[in-house]
């Protein structure tokens, strides 16, 4: 599995994207992350999500909204309807799009409430998804204020929603932790590109010009995690979604994921995802087989 981080800014006239795209038939090999919230709706495929560390199938419309440096990516096996083809309306933005004034106005506790429950991922479902339809729509026709209003239409749908899922995960507070702090930023960064290595602590306190010791304080006090403790979770993040793939068996996965040792790994999957990783694909089999 490949991690891809998306940098990207935003058209000179636009404070947020919208576009309706053909979402083809893929496989979910690469894990998509951005410093963008987005919001996401599939229609007429049926397929898999994998949103951070939560997994789930698709047999009908799908709406998420997703937090910053949230990994993610989709799987599509096939349509529902083959009259038509799969789609999906995709929205980028970030939650200061009006002014970090405007999330400070009691009016838009909700929002906070929202954006902060996003960082984990959010699945959303009946009555919301055909409102969200609707309102994408509109606003992939709309210009100018009034696309604003639209924007801020959708947002008040998704924070007074009754119909949704909250997809927390071991990561999300460091993915929260990591949208607010440009330098935690970039220790992530470092980690995500060398983890499948040997990778020390010192080595990446070195990378973000830190002292050993500075570092894990700093590390601490802004993750309320240990360096090791954030390493494991990467990795066997890493070493599941290998898994998943059917491309790996468990030894590969492992040694692939930046482990030398197969009983340190077994140790490590089980105290991360709560079972061994044999037990692990065994559960992921009976859930495939339900389609």
């Amino acid at each position: 599995m490949k991690y891809l981080y998306e940098s990207f800014t935003f058209p000179p006239d636009q404070s947020f994207t919208v576009k309706k795209d053909i979402f083809g038939m893929t496989a979910c090999n690469t894990f998509q992350s951005h410093v963008n919230f987005e919001i996401i709706l599939l229609e007429n495929c049926r397929g898999r999500s994998l949103i951070g560390n939560h997994m789930a199938d698709i047999n009908g419309p799908q709406l998420a909204l997703l937090g910053s440096y949230l990994p993610h990516c989709w799987q599509s096996r096939r349509q529902q309807d083959h009259t038509q083809l799969p789609t999906a309306y995709i929205v980028h933005f970030s939650p200061y799009f009006m002014g970090k004034e405007f999330l400070e106005m009691p009016e838009a506790k909700e929002l906070n409430i929202l954006f902060d429950k996003a960082l984990g991922g959010i699945l959303f479902t009946g009555d919301t998804i055909i409102s969200a339809r609707v309102i994408l729509q509109q606003l992939l026709e709309a210009t100018g204020f009034l696309k604003i209003i639209r924007m801020i239409a959708l947002l008040d749908l998704l924070a007074n929603s009754k119909d949704y899922t909250v997809l927390d995960s071991p990561l999300s507070k460091i993915w929260k932790t990591a949208a607010q702090e440009q330098r935690i930023t970039q220790v992530f960064d470092y980690i995500y590109r060398n983890f499948r290595n040997t990778i020390s602590l010192e080595e990446v306190a070195a990378a973000i010009h830190m002292t050993a010791s500075g570092f894990c304080r700093y590390l601490k006090k802004t993750t309320n995690r240990t360096f090791v403790e954030i390493l494991k979770d990467i990795r066997i993040s890493h070493a599941a979604k290998l898994l998943l793939t059917g491309n790996y068996n468990i030894s590969e996965a492992c040694y692939q994921s930046g482990y030398n040792n197969l009983s340190n790994f077994y140790q490590h999957f089980k105290e991360v995802k709560g079972l061994p990783p044999n037990k692990f694909l065994k559960q992921y089999r009976a859930f495939q087989e339900i389609d």
